[in-house]
C-alpha cells in the first residue's frame, strides 16, 4: 500500500491506508512497526473494511519527537487522533496491541464518542503492581539498542524468557521488526519513556469505556511479557468486554494476522449494524 504522511505535533507519521467499508485503525507495540499488529494479513480490507495503520512516533518510518521525552500515553493519544482527523473519520474501530493497546483504552476513555469498538490485543499494563525489574529491563534494552544498534539490542533481549519451543519465532520476529526502524535512537528514547507512562490509573477507569472491546491475551507459555492475567483483569472490568485466546498449547492468537483480523471484523460488524460507523 502506498505511504501517507500524517503531521501530528510538529511530528510525521507514516501511515497507509486499503480498502473500503468500515473504518478500522491498526496501532502496533513497543519497538514494532504498523505491519506487527495483523502481521502482513490482508484479510481486513479484502472482507469490506477501510483499514488504516501507521508507524508511532520514532517508530518505522515515522519521524522522532520534538524531545527525548515525548513518547507517552498523552502524545500516543494526540497522534491517534491527528490520524483520525487526517482521514477524515469521526469514529472508528481501534485495535491495538501492547502499547497499542494502551493507547486505544486512553483515548475511548478521552473521546468515547470517536469509537466504534476496541479490540485490546495482549495489553500488559497493570496499574495495580509497578514492576522496578521489568523497568530496569526496559532500559537495558534502550540502551542496548542506543550502544549497539539491533545487535546490542538482540544481546540485551536474551532468550527473552521464551519457552525453547516459541524462541526462535520470537528472536526472528524481534530482529526483523527492529531492522524496520529508520530511527532506532528514537525507538530507544520511547523504550525508556513508554513503560514509565500510565495510560491511566486504575482497571477501575476501563468501565467508563462503553464500547464493544474484545480483549485478546496469549498464554503465558509462549508470551510472558503479556501476561495473560493482565488480559482476563482488562476483560473483567470493561462493561462489554470480550476474551479471545488461542487454545493451549497453540500459537498465540495474537501472532495469527488471519485469524486475529477475523476477531477484528467481528467487532466492526457488531459496530456497523449498531450504526456506530459512518
Amino acid at each position: 500500500m502506498p505511504e501517507r504522511i500524517v503531521s501530528a505535533a510538529g511530528v510525521t507519521l507514516a501511515a497507509e491506508e486499503a480498502g473500503e467499508g468500515t473504518p478500522v485503525v491498526l496501532l502496533h507495540g513497543l519497538t514494532a512497526t504498523r505491519r506487527y499488529v495483523v502481521m502482513g494479513s490482508r484479510t481486513l480490507e479484502r472482507s469490506g473494511h477501510r483499514v488504516l495503520a501507521y508507524d508511532a512516533r520514532g517508530h518505522g518510518g515515522s519521524a522522532p519527537a520534538r524531545s527525548p521525552d515525548a513518547y507517552g500515553y498523552d502524545e500516543l493519544c494526540a497522534d491517534l487522533s491527528a490520524v483520525l482527523d487526517k482521514a477524515e473519520l469521526p469514529r472508528a474501530v481501534l485495535a491495538g496491541a501492547s502499547m497499542g493497546a494502551h493507547t486505544i483504552a486512553r483515548f475511548a476513555m478521552e473521546h468515547p464518542d470517536r469509537v466504534a469498538g476496541l479490540v485490546a490485543i495482549t495489553p500488559a499494563f497493570d496499574p495495580e503492581h509497578d514492576d522496578p525489574a521489568a523497568l530496569a529491563r526496559w532500559d537495558a534494552l534502550a540502551q542496548g539498542l542506543r550502544t549497539g544498534g539491533v545487535a546490542g539490542f538482540m544481546d540485551a533481549f536474551g532468550d527473552g524468557g521464551v519457552p525453547a519451543r516459541w524462541r526462535e519465532t520470537v528472536l526472528t520476529v524481534v530482529r526483523q521488526r527492529l531492522e524496520r526502524h529508520r530511527h532506532p535512537e528514537a525507538v530507544a528514547d520511547a523504550l525508556a519513556v513508554v513503560p514509565r507512562s500510565r495510560p491511566f490509573e486504575s482497571l477501575a477507569q476501563l468501565r467508563a469505556i462503553d464500547a464493544p472491546t474484545v480483549v485478546v491475551a496469549s498464554r503465558d507459555e509462549a508470551d510472558p511479557g503479556h501476561p495473560y492475567a493482565v488480559g482476563e483483569a482488562w476483560a473483567q472490568a470493561l462493561p462489554r468486554g470480550e476474551l479471545r485466546s488461542e487454545e493451549l498449547g497453540d500459537s498465540p492468537l495474537a501472532w495469527q494476522g488471519g485469524q486475529l483480523s477475523k476477531v477484528i471484523a467481528e467487532v466492526a460488524v457488531r459496530a456497523a449494524r449498531a450504526g456506530c460507523v459512518p
